[in-house]
């Protein structure tokens, strides 16, 4: 599943390109799956609006939506017309609307040409004033897709969250510290890849509980969780499966993995043998001499 880094770099990319773009028209496939929203509402509400910004929050990909703006060059009798013809009511429900993307475990968000072959697990598309085409492809159909507004994720940011809010969040918690990383209401975005990771470059054994880390180690992971995030994202996020961004190119964080799927490889500091165990349902890599 992409976690805060894939997220993050795809959401940047479709900001990139697409920001300020209009939607025209928008397709969704028969299966109910990967849809929040009815597909016939997104159909009715989506055309005629803007995409003002894309951007992450946690692991989704968040689009603010706004009405198309009438050109500066329009004469004010026309602005005035345009404005008494659009409905009070939905150009309040629009400038509020958000597209909310989670990619769930094989999804992908694409910007193509509409001349390009759709990929097969295309669920929708969107067709954009620029000429381009916003694709969300899915074969597991384990992502979604709908239309929201307000949203600000279920928990709080790694990449901002204060050392004294980081050490709040574990207070008192009897699960181990893994499992606390991967509990979205408390950091959203962490995943099992990042998690092992700054695990790692704290010194932390994952089983530890989280509740009983003094704040010494909880500033060393604080610090080492951020450090991890940021590196992976100037790597363009980790493809271990089915990960790419949105112009279909894989990342390149995977090798500077330091223990997540090296079981049985010699640690990259001490030597000894990573090791792999089960711990919250995911399979967690660590040293057992480094980590303590």
């Amino acid at each position: 599943m992409p976690e805060l880094p894939e997220v993050e770099t795809i959401a940047r990319g479709v900001d990139r390109r697409l920001r300020g773009d209009s939607i025209l028209s928008a397709w969704f496939s028969s299966y109910k799956e990967p849809f929040k929203t009815p597909p016939d509402e997104m159909q009715a509400a989506l055309p005629g609006l803007r995409i003002a910004r894309v951007r992450r929050v946690g692991k989704h990909i968040v689009a603010d939506l706004a009405e198309k703006s009438v050109p500066k060059s329009v004469p004010k009798s026309a602005k005035k017309s345009a404005r008494k013809a659009a409905p009070p009511a939905r150009t309040r429900a629009a400038t509020e609307q958000q597209l909310l993307v989670h990619l769930g475990m094989t999804g992908r968000l694409l910007i193509a040409a509409p001349e390009v072959p759709l990929p097969p697990h295309t669920h929708a598309v969107l067709s954009l004033a620029s000429g381009r085409e916003l694709r969300f492809v899915d074969p597991r159909r384990f992502g979604r897709i709908g239309l929201v507004s307000g949203f600000t994720g279920p928990g709080r940011e790694p990449l901002t969250i204060s050392q004294d809010d980081f050490a709040t969040l574990f207070r008192g918690r009897k699960l181990a510290i893994k499992a606390a990383l991967l509990n979205q209401s408390l950091l959203h975005g962490v995943g099992n890849i990042y998690a092992d990771e700054s695990l790692f470059r704290a010194g932390i054994r994952p089983a530890r509980v989280a509740g009983r880390l003094s704040r010494e180690r909880l500033n060393r992971l604080h610090e080492a969780l951020r450090a991890v995030l940021l590196e992976a994202i100037r790597a363009g996020g980790s493809s271990v499966s089915d990960y790419v961004d949105a112009d279909g190119v894989a990342g390149f964080f995977q090798i500077q993995h330091r223990v997540y799927l090296r079981t049985g490889e010699p640690c990259l500091v001490c030597g000894t043998p990573i090791r792999r165990i089960v711990l919250a349902g995911r399979g967690t890599h660590f040293c057992p001499y480094c980590q303590k």
